[in-house]
């Protein structure tokens, strides 16, 4: 099972499914969230509105309408609050949550952000240890899944994923 991780817009990617850094309101939003928005156009906001809302730790998936990728899977991360209030735990349900979806969907491709890390402020070599961590495991024991990457938006992104076991 190849795990990759490279500097590369995520909306750009021709895979199964993107997964996006979600709100629980599964909005429109800033960072990756309001890229992939962006891309997607207006009828990912429509159907986002009647599937949210969405727990924290939790995911649902959408069609990705405009994007190259067939879906979307919208992953709700925690908010970090300091790391004694459960978050690594609902980081890695978002995680598990979305590769659930993933082969519940029989797909065979996804792509990852650095869920949590942007506005939501979880440490980025933190939420990196728990996103390869909890997907090395979930793949391991069986899944429709035959690549998944890891699309980071700069340098120290890719660095922390580096460390985190992940190489091309």
């Amino acid at each position: 099972m190849p795990l990759s991780a490279r500097i590369v817009d995520i909306t750009t990617l021709a895979v199964d499914a993107i997964v996006n850094a979600a709100n629980e309101q599964l909005a429109p939003g800033g960072g990756v969230c309001g890229a992939i928005h962006r891309a997607a156009g207006p009828e990912l906001a429509r159907a986002c509105a009647e599937l949210g809302p969405c727990p924290t730790g939790d995911a649902r998936i959408t069609p990705g309408f405009r994007l190259p990728a067939k879906f979307v899977i919208h992953a709700v991360g925690p908010v970090w609050q300091g790391g004694s209030a459960g978050e690594p735990e609902r980081l890695a349900g978002a995680y598990r949550a979305s590769l659930t979806l993933a082969r519940d969907h029989s797909l065979r491709s996804i792509a990852f952000p650095a869920i949590s890390t942007g506005i939501f402020g979880y440490p980025l070599e933190r939420a990196t240890d728990v996103a390869v961590g909890t997907v090395e495991s979930e793949i391991r024991d069986g899944t429709t899944i035959e690549e998944v990457v890891f699309a980071c938006f700069s340098p120290e992104v890719l660095a922390a994923y580096r460390s985190a076991g992940v190489k091309d």
